[in-house]
């Protein structure tokens, strides 16, 4: 799992990504909100650990920025900030979970896992068109044109995960972690026959799924 840590303090950021390597993730860190942000929007994490006081880029406009474009990134705000007040506002503005400063490790290591065991994402507009194809999370569907595809929930958070993380490539184990969580697998032979499940149905209609196989490293939809 890969974590950004946005955060001013050198030594808590020093502290947190040695503990949090310790455990087994990946962590890359910015001690400025500008940086975090380019980070945040160019690279492809888990969980973002957003401190909300930070120089050039608040917190809450790197959350906004984010949420705005429908990165697929769960984020734990972690504030100084520790009035009911900012923890609502926080939520609101699409955090997944807020923690005050002071914390301890171990508490901050069990929301992580708990974050991750969600595999629902966050989405801030009801439908994403990619060429003539309509993915709508309210309603959990795809269409073609005036006509839905008769998906399976696999086939559906397959594609969700896809349209949503385009143009970038999704690894297997990202498209598995989406369908299962984080503590069961999908193999790449079943992911592979989910996708050519649906791009059957696709054609039915009359439609090609933009999706494209890119050998030796994921999926990617290409328009």
């Amino acid at each position: 799992m890969r974590i950004l840590f946005i955060e001013d303090s050198e030594s808590l950021r020093r502290s947190l990504s040695l503990g949090l390597e310790k455990l087994g993730y990946s962590v890359d860190s910015a001690g400025n909100g500008a940086e975090g942000l380019s980070m945040a929007l160019l690279g492809s994490y888990d969980i973002l650990i957003l401190d909300l006081m930070l120089p050039e880029v608040d917190g809450m406009a790197i959350l906004k920025a984010l949420r705005k474009r429908n990165i697929d990134i769960r984020v734990l705000i972690l504030s100084a900030r520790s009035e009911p007040e900012d923890k609502a506002q926080g939520i609101l503005a699409g955090a997944d979970d807020y923690l005050a400063k002071p914390f301890s490790f171990d508490e901050l290591a069990a929301r992580l896992i708990n974050l991750m065991r969600r595999n629902t994402l966050m989405h801030f507009q009801d439908t994403i068109c990619v060429a003539d194809f309509k993915l709508n999370f309210q309603t959990k569907t795809l269409s073609f044109g005036t006509t839905d595809v008769d998906l399976t929930p696999n086939e559906y958070k397959i594609i969700e995960c896809l349209f949503v993380n385009r143009p970038k490539v999704v690894t297997s184990q990202r498209l598995s972690e989406h369908i299962t969580g984080s503590y069961d697998s999908v193999s790449k032979n079943a992911i592979e026959a989910h996708l050519s499940a649906a791009r059957k149905k696709a054609r039915r209609l009359g439609g090609e799924l933009p999706i494209k196989n890119k050998r030796g490293f994921g999926y990617i939809v290409s328009v």
